[in-house]
């Protein structure tokens, strides 16, 4: 081939500039939103430096108050000093402030996975050494709120001064920077701004409460003074009426077995019952889990699917031709329904994250339900409402380690739960909304259908089938003879269960299916909750939330136990001066006479008494501390030098179940038993 050396030159264009000065030129496409580094005014590495000095002051000072008042009051009931301000046993205690605390450090924690910079003392963090960064954050962040938990359970008036001071400052520095800096860069501009929402909410509760709590002044009654220990004994002990027990045993009707099952949903609170404030906390911190979850999964994918619906234009056409998809022959039209149906994509989305917050807060709800039942339960010593076997309550050390464990367990499987729900949700939305519902409207694209078309024939013998088999088994293979039953028939049962057989193979493998995506389901949707185990009964211990759930029971149980504290209260009255049964023999001594109770109150109360200290001394957890049981085990040691229960290397202490005393309300104490 023979080209000349003109077919090698470069060609030479001409531009005519003025071309774009022109009133026919179109206007160029805005750019992209860009959303810049923002820096508020109030400087957070200069507050956190000054808030950390104030805090370290406050500190201080409330050290040096408690010290004093220890010195001042001598013996005191469960004092409180700045290193163990958190009474988590204290049924009395004021559990809004100490979940509004867990709530606000949570949300930091939620911020933070995120954020460029996770130490508020340096800015532009190195990407190396950013997850070192965030370790130490994880550490920092609790240390920054412990003085508001401190100022709240002090029941000091200096600590509501303080408290008041603390979160009015947190509070206001926060909304300050939110004023200044609405917009952020990272994920999606009004993220930080929602984010912070919980955290506002919290240090405005603070905010609120620590002003009143100055107000009121520190409680003087406190855990064991309180009357909620006294009014459950006397709702234990209270009589049952009659009539109620009668209409329990009335049937109940079908509409009351339907409405029974949204009410099992429903927590109403009930006069006479406390929840313990740790796993008050965890219901709290779970709620705010929801929240920043559903957050996470709207930002992350909503604002992407607006960017893709609005890049839409005729090119579109040419890349499905690609793959050998024609929607249309008008490119428009093209894009109208590739538009449309990426709207659909973001409606399937958005209903996915919407269903899986309703279903977590519903279970949420029932878990509150199931957590009263369970704690009823075990303080009446119905321990197989709980455990599959039968269990000691006392503290232990897996029980601790699962104790001090449960509210982050809780919430970090909230979080987990909620973003498979969401992926479930959606693809059943997807596979709903593309395969049934738009192929029904336009009449086209119906795979399903057809499918189930050219099946038609075998699912019509299949139900047959089954219709036969549940009909001849009401009418032909059962008698009723003196309101008894029994089989009749045999020999045409043997035949039909033969003719049957491979029908019923094929039967199984549907059900084996269904049975498959029921399970599935059921998982998924209980994902969330601790205190039901997803696995079997007799494999329930191998479900590590489930367990700590179970074994954190057993220390709530053990050292918050109603009867027992109302028990000690009595005790410890006796003991101080000052109390209330000191006051009355003091009064007595003097000569002051009470008004002499009537012989059926008399009777009432010994009675009462008398089932107070049956169940005192069938109660297995205090077995081990009474005199008698003590003393036989020292005897038993000294004299046939064999070791303690419990006490033999190799053995654990809960295997050692110590039987109950069975005292029955007729007989006499011994003198010992009066001593004690």
């Amino acid at each position: 081939m023979n080209q000349s050396k003109a077919d090698f030159e470069p060609f030479e264009y001409s531009y005519d500039y003025s071309d774009w000065y022109s009133n026919n030129a179109e206007p160029t496409k805005p750019p992209k939103e860009v959303i810049l580094p923002c820096d508020p005014t109030a400087d957070d590495r200069l507050f956190n430096i000054c808030m950390l000095s104030i805090s370290l002051v406050v500190m201080l000072i409330l050290a040096v108050l408690s010290r004093k008042n220890k010195f001042c009051q001598g013996f005191t009931r469960g004092s409180s000093s700045i290193f163990s301000p958190v009474n988590f046993l204290d049924q009395t205690q004021k559990k809004g402030l100490i979940m509004a605390v867990f709530g606000l450090v949570f949300s930091k924690l939620a911020m933070l996975m995120i954020t460029p910079d996770p130490l508020p003392f340096s800015k532009d963090t190195p990407a190396n050494i950013k997850e070192y960064m965030k370790i130490i954050a994880i550490f920092y962040y609790p240390v920054l709120y412990y003085p508001l938990v401190v100022c709240c359970t002090l029941q000091h008036k200096a600590g509501y001064v303080f408290g008041t001071l603390l979160s009015f400052s947190h509070f206001a520095v926060l909304v300050w920077q939110k004023f200044d800096c609405p917009t952020t860069p990272e994920i999606y501009k009004y993220y930080a701004l929602l984010a912070s929402l919980p955290q506002l909410a919290c240090l405005a509760y603070l905010c609120v409460q620590f002003p009143l709590l100055f107000v009121k002044g520190p409680k003087t009654d406190e855990d064991l003074d309180s009357s909620y220990y006294t009014n459950y004994v006397k709702l234990l002990l209270k009589k049952k009426s009659s009539t109620g027990s009668a209409s329990t045993t009335d049937k109940p009707t079908l509409v009351e077995r339907i409405l029974e099952v949204p009410k099992s949903y429903i927590y109403i609170p009930e006069k006479v019952f406390r929840f313990p404030l740790k796993l008050a906390v965890s219901a709290f911190v779970a709620l705010v889990a929801i929240y920043h979850t559903a957050l996470l999964l709207v930002v992350l994918v909503v604002p992407t699917l607006h960017i893709v619906r609005a890049g839409i234009d005729e090119n579109i056409a040419f890349l499905l031709l690609g793959f050998g998809i024609v929607l249309s022959d008008d490119r428009m039209e093209v894009v109208k329904i590739v538009t449309f149906y990426t709207w659909l994509l973001e409606v399937c989305y958005l209903c996915a994250v919407t269903l899986s917050c309703l279903v977590s807060l519903i279970m949420l709800m029932r878990s509150l339900v199931l957590h009263r039942s369970n704690l009823k339960g075990l303080y009446k010593g119905d321990v197989y409402s709980v455990y599959n076997s039968q269990k000691t309550i006392r503290p232990s050390k897996p029980g601790i380690v699962c104790w001090m464990g449960l509210t982050g367990y809780q919430a970090a499987i909230v979080c987990l739960g909620m973003a498979i729900q969401t992926v479930v949700f959606f693809i059943c939305f997807l596979f709903l909304v593309f395969l049934i519902i738009i192929p029904v409207f336009y009449g086209r694209n119906v795979i399903v259908f057809a499918i189930a078309g050219k099946a038609w024939s075998g699912w019509v013998t299949l139900i047959l089938v089954t219709l036969l088999q549940h009909v001849t088994a009401q009418f032909a293979f059962i008698k009723k003879e003196a309101s008894t039953r029994d089989l009749k028939n045999r020999e045409s049962l043997f035949l039909l269960t033969y003719l049957l057989f491979l029908i019923n193979t094929l039967v199984g493998l549907i059900v084996a299916i269904w049975r498959m995506v029921i399970t599935a389901l059921y998982n998924i949707i209980h994902l969330g909750r601790i205190d039901v185990s997803l696995l079997h009964r007799t494999a329930e211990s191998y479900d590590p939330a489930y367990r700590y759930y179970a074994h954190s029971l057993k220390v709530e149980v053990s050292q918050s136990h109603p009867v027992l504290k109302a028990f000690c209260g009595v005790l410890l009255d006796m003991m101080i001066e000052g109390g209330r049964a000191g006051q009355k023999i003091r009064d007595a001594e003097e000569g002051i006479q009470e008004n002499r109770l009537n012989k059926a109150t008399s009777r009432r109360r010994i009675h009462a008494r008398w089932h107070l200290l049956y169940t005192l001394v069938n109660n297995p957890s205090l077995l081990g501390s009474r005199k008698h049981f003590q003393t036989q085990q020292t005897s038993e040691t000294v004299l046939n030098g064999t070791p303690k229960r419990g006490s033999k290397k190799g053995s654990k202490k809960e295997d050692f179940k110590p039987a109950a005393v069975p005292v029955q309300p007729t007989e006499t104490l011994t003198s010992q038993d009066k001593t004690e």
